[in-house]
């Protein structure tokens, strides 16, 4: 798996007619990077039912949506799915009788290409795994293409999810059910780690607008120094780690109650509910 952050190619773009089937926080990411990189809110068509999420999208960025899916979708060239996994089938059910001759890109949660393509009645579909850090241009999305797409339909996809950070390919579609727990349901263990530490430095005495400044800096920058370097994350602790010193301190206290090893399980349970999302959803 290689990761890439690839710049959306504007012309490419302006060639295709999209529709995105779904107006919350994902399409919305996507959609505001897409008019970024200078697509015209006139090639880009949304079905969503809620007419508050309706009048955002018009507001934020001039794109009409619509309640039904209806004729004016036969025209789109790719078919982005920003569903929840609950309602795609009955949303494929409305919709795939105008978009047959789409590309499809799923963004929905454990939904196999399997129930897509028998639902929408083609195999032109790509599944992808982003997270919510596409909100502001910095997520990582992970992408499985079926057979049937082609290396131009994959270019078309890139394009797209440059957009909103960085991706990468997986080989088996099984693992996106680990894309799902690492990186698409990662940002709440983020979230999470960030609320004790800056639980922990209110209690130490900080201001919690302080400690909350503290923390935040601390990850990204620390997130920053993995990126930028060549070395094994073990050893970019280590160093920072003084047998003795207070981090050693932090660190003991983490192993004695197992923090570790119940993390990698909390995972696993995550990657669990991706497949059971699949198999209660999908197909029958």
């Amino acid at each position: 798996m290689t990761i890439r952050q690839d710049l959306s190619n504007p012309s490419a773009l302006q060639a295709q007619q999209l529709a995105f089937i779904g107006g919350g926080n994902m399409a919305s990411a996507i959609i505001g990077g897409l008019i970024q990189q200078g697509l015209s809110p006139g090639h880009i068509a949304v079905v969503e039912p809620f007419a508050e999420a309706r009048a955002r999208l018009l507001a934020q960025f001039g794109v009409q949506a619509r309640e039904h899916a209806d004729a004016a979708l036969q025209g789109a060239t790719l078919v982005i799915w920003a569903v929840k996994p609950q309602t795609f089938r009955d949303a494929a059910a409305l919709t795939g009788a105008f978009t047959a001759k789409a590309l499809h890109l799923s963004v929905a949660a454990g939904i196999r290409s399997d129930s897509i393509a028998q639902w929408l009645g083609t195999e032109r579909v790509v599944r992808a795994m982003p997270n919510t850090p596409a909100l502001v241009g910095r997520g990582i999305s992970g992408l499985f293409a079926r057979a049937a797409v082609t290396a131009q339909d994959k270019e078309v996809v890139q394009s797209v999810i440059a957009t909103t950070g960085e991706h990468l390919w997986v080989g088996t579609e099984a693992q996106l059910d680990a894309v799902t727990a690492l990186s698409g349901s990662g940002p709440a263990y983020v979230f999470y780690f960030l609320e004790a530490m800056v639980q922990a430095g209110a209690g130490m005495g900080l201001s919690p607008q302080d400690a909350r400044q503290l923390a935040i800096s601390t990850f990204s920058g620390a997130a920053e120094l993995a990126r930028q370097s060549s070395e094994p994350i073990e050893v970019l602790r280590e160093r920072v780690t003084s047998k003795g010193g207070t981090t050693y301190a932090a660190l003991s206290a983490m192993e004695h109650h197992g923090i570790k090893p119940h993390f990698v399980q909390a995972m696993q349970a995550a990657c669990e509910r991706a497949r059971e999302l699949g198999d209660e959803f999908g197909a029958t």
